[in-house]
């Protein structure tokens, strides 16, 4: 076949650089609004792709439309706190007005109602008659007498700008020795704030001890979990930040590349991170001689195209380097076979934003800034049937009732709180039977069942069906599932049919049953943490609402 021209240059301007599948896919669908049969066949032939592996990868993702105008259709924000404020209601209005408009999972907006794509631009509104463009929300003004690390300069106007980010504590990690920055890591007890908690100076350490070359920096931006909404504000108000974290965190590890992988539902934060790095090229903060320190260090931006599994490391960087984005078996692990089967340190937005910070004040600064014996702040993302939701720095430890009524101002009036969510999704419930003692922290989290994971709290009033809610939940889980393991594929499935009610000739004893037995193996043999973490929802679920679970089920056995 000849390839046209203009295909080329698009295709030329990525294929030298690393991981050019991602960027190719989304230069030809913003072009054409679609990937069309002869574009698949053209960046096959350049990039050396078999047509069906391809394909197989372009379809896995929900936000390459293989229809004609696919870019420009809404896609609407089914995510569960989303559908408690008319989700449904604007898609189908949507679709009455003639647009092609689709459901998404949810897009990472959950402080602002409800939010739709379309082309490169996030609208929100609770009508289709109110959709407009909103700024992403700062956080809340601080309510607490503690002290915050990540927020602490966030609220200030322009600091989104390179002439109000100093990048100091860059120019102290190029006068120390990477050996030094790993143990101010290390000792300040920084842990992934991604949701995993694996200690950061350990996995620095690993990286740096691998002799192995090139290595690699990879930012998971790809925050997927419903819920979870705090790496964005991050993202959109103190990008320096992540961006000096990633140069420090190359420099200590003599890793002279990264990659952030940024979520396709943030349009608005792609745009501002290419703006980002490309100030930081001209003022040689990147490229190889940072600061004339002798350092090469290359960032490069890779935005995602839409599925929650590639929040899982594996199947991002099997989305890096332009495979089938499922998730990969351990061992060996990313630091000593990571991106292109090289050391590579994987890390979160939250987790590489904390960084600068540590290497400014110190380790012992970060390590007070917990209450009790635990080290470092987190931050929450706070959503649902709360009076403020948003963003919150919390000191490890906090009490939750201290977060929900103290600083977010409680349930609406008249309400009062029947079950939060841990983790996002993945945490399950936890009813409101333990929430005056709960303190935000894992070891008294993983005492109940659930984890702190991500940091997303979804909040669910009085009013609020749980088994609905249970369902919605596990249907997005089977919706994301990648299908690589026949656990998760099938039990998903069989578990969101179970809370929908539809099998109708279950008795409630049995459907307790099997829930459990798809439940424990699901947890036991799932490839990745997809499926080991979906049964909480109804281990949960039975746990603190066993009444709502005998009328749901009791119902669907007399169901005709």
């Amino acid at each position: 076949m000849v390839i046209a021209e203009n295909d080329l240059d698009l295709i030329n301007r990525w294929k030298d650089e690393p991981a050019p599948l991602l960027p190719v896919l989304h230069a030809f669908h913003d072009r054409d609004g679609y990937l069309s049969d002869e574009a698949l066949r053209t960046i096959s032939k350049s990039l050396q792709i078999p047509l069906a592996d391809l394909y197989g990868t372009v379809t896995f993702y929900h936000h390459l439309s293989r229809n004609p105008g696919g870019l420009k259709a809404p896609r609407v924000c089914t995510g569960n706190i989303c559908c408690l404020h008319g989700a449904h209601d604007i898609l189908q209005d949507l679709k009455d007005q003639g647009s092609e408009a689709t459901e998404m999972p949810c897009s990472g907006r959950c402080d602002t109602y409800v939010p739709v794509l379309q082309g490169h631009q996030t609208l929100s509104g609770t009508t289709a008659q109110s959709l407009q463009a909103h700024p992403s929300p700062l956080p809340p003004d601080y309510p607490g007498s503690y002290q915050e690390a990540l927020f602490a300069q966030i609220r200030e106007p322009g600091r989104n700008s390179l002439k109000n980010y100093p990048f100091e504590s860059l120019e102290k990690v190029l006068a120390s020795t990477p050996t030094q920055i790993i143990e101010t890591i290390t000792a300040s007890k920084l842990a992934g704030r991604g949701g995993a908690g694996f200690p950061t100076g350990l996995k620095w350490k690993a990286v740096a001890d691998c002799d192995r070359h090139p290595k690699s920096i990879v930012c998971n931006a790809d925050e997927g979990e419903p819920g979870c909404f705090k790496d964005r504000t991050l993202m959109d108000y103190d990008p320096f930040a992540l961006i000096e974290g990633m140069i420090i965190a190359g420099y200590a590890t003599g890793a002279n590349r990264g990659f952030i992988y940024l979520r396709y539902e943030y349009p608005e934060t792609n745009a501002l991170l290419e703006k980002c790095l490309a100030e930081c090229y001209q003022e040689n903060l990147l490229g190889k001689d940072v600061l004339g320190s002798g350092f090469e260090f290359q960032l490069y931006l890779r935005r995602g195209a839409g599925a929650y599994i590639c929040g899982e490391e594996g199947s991002l960087l099997n989305s890096l380097e332009g495979k089938h984005p499922f998730p990969r078996n351990k061992p060996p692990f990313p630091v000593t076979h990571g991106f292109e089967d090289k050391p590579t340190a994987v890390n979160n937005v939250e987790t590489l934003c904390a960084v600068p910070k540590i290497i400014q004040n110190g380790p012992d600064w970060y390590q007070s800034l917990g209450l009790g014996e635990h080290a470092g702040t987190k931050l929450i993302s706070l959503s649902g049937d709360i009076l403020r939701p948003g963003n919150y720095e919390i000191p490890i430890g906090l009490p939750l009732k201290t977060l929900l009524y103290d600083w977010a101002g409680g349930p609406l009036e008249g309400r009062s709180i029947q079950a939060v969510t841990m983790a996002g999704l993945s945490g399950g419930f936890l009813g409101h039977q333990i929430l005056d003692t709960l303190t935000l922290d894992d070891p008294c989290i993983r005492s109940h069942g659930s984890f702190l994971g991500a940091g997303g709290i979804m909040v669910f009033d009085d009013t609020r069906d749980m088994v609905k809610a249970a369902h919605d939940a596990m249907s997005f889980f089977a919706h994301e599932s990648c299908g690589k393991c026949f656990p998760c594929r099938i039990g998903t499935q069989r578990l969101t049919e179970r809370l929908g009610g539809e099998i109708k000739n279950l008795s409630p004893e049995n459907w307790v049953t099997e829930v459990n037995e798809i439940g424990e193996t699901m947890k036991t043999t799932s490839a990745c943490g997809l499926g080991m973490a979906a049964p909480h929802i109804t281990e949960s679920l039975q746990k603190y609402f066993p009444e709502q679970v005998a009328k749901a089920t009791q119902n669907a056995f007399q169901a005709p």
